[in-house]
């Protein structure tokens, strides 16, 4: 029988010695989508009293090359906790890692609930309880994981890889936005490097929504919500600046140290 609090233990204590990242041992490593957030939920309990409540959520695997290649059918969801909202411009540590990569995303904080109702959440419905918008990177802890030999039910036990946010300065959306198709742009120590545009972020913020709510720790006012990388992930060396900047909603900046 599938144990919860075994999978969180086992993850818990390889974050704790810094292991490299490896799929849950098959014992007990969860044999369902719903197991495995279970077993997610209960490394949040493990975490909780160190790093914070949770204060907003974060969705992976949003692609199909990316869903192909870890072997699922969705995109997955993960917590941020509050100790690890950090403000822009962030120095972030990399000796705190074992390995940190970063993505760049658009943000959303919620200005209302978003309990579990009669019908699902849609993208219209979620979209009006978008109160700020703001330009983000995700903190990704993937351990130095083997990509093509992650599997996807062990990814989301762990969390999702999510190690933290950092978050530019907030703006109120426009009505008339949709908030799709924003062209974001990423330096590097001041020169361009890539550059994309966000793809249906309010699907992504419909899709968390009605997961946390069947999972019974709906999204709450005031959460904040990253949508998906809008570029490939990067890497980032000591002494390296990153900057990103949203198209009519602002930038956010991070170096590591």
């Amino acid at each position: 029988m599938f144990s919860a609090a075994a999978a969180a233990q086992f993850l818990d204590e390889a974050h704790r010695t810094r292991a490299r990242y490896a799929n849950l041992p098959e014992p007990i490593a969860p044999q369902s989508v719903a197991e495995a957030y279970a077993a997610q939920e209960a490394l949040v309990g493990l975490w909780e009293p160190r790093l914070g409540p949770i204060a907003g959520r974060k969705i992976a695997v949003t692609t199909k090359v990316m869903q192909e290649l870890m072997g699922i059918d969705r995109p997955c969801m993960g917590a941020v906790f509050a100790s690890r909202l950090h403000g822009s411009p962030a120095r972030i540590a990399k000796a705190d890692f074992v390995n940190m990569r970063i993505e760049c995303e658009l943000a959303v904080r919620l200005g209302r609930d978003l309990p579990k109702g009669v019908s699902p959440h849609t993208r219209q419905s979620v979209r009006s309880a978008v109160s700020e918008i703001m330009a983000a990177f995700e903190l990704i802890e993937d351990r130095n994981a083997d990509y093509k030999e992650c599997a996807a039910l062990s990814l989301i036990a762990d969390n999702a890889w999510n190690g933290g946010i950092v978050l530019g300065a907030a703006r109120s959306p426009p009505a008339d936005w949709d908030l799709d198709g924003i062209r974001g742009d990423l330096s590097r120590n001041g020169k361009p490097e890539r550059s994309g545009k966000t793809d249906d972020p309010m699907g992504a913020l419909a899709f968390l929504a009605n997961l946390a709510a069947d999972r019974g720790r709906p999204l709450g006012a005031g959460m904040v919500v990253i949508t998906g990388s809008i570029v490939p992930t990067v890497d980032i060396a000591v002494g390296e600046r990153l900057e990103f900047a949203l198209e009519g909603v602002g930038d956010v900046a991070m170096a590591a140290i």
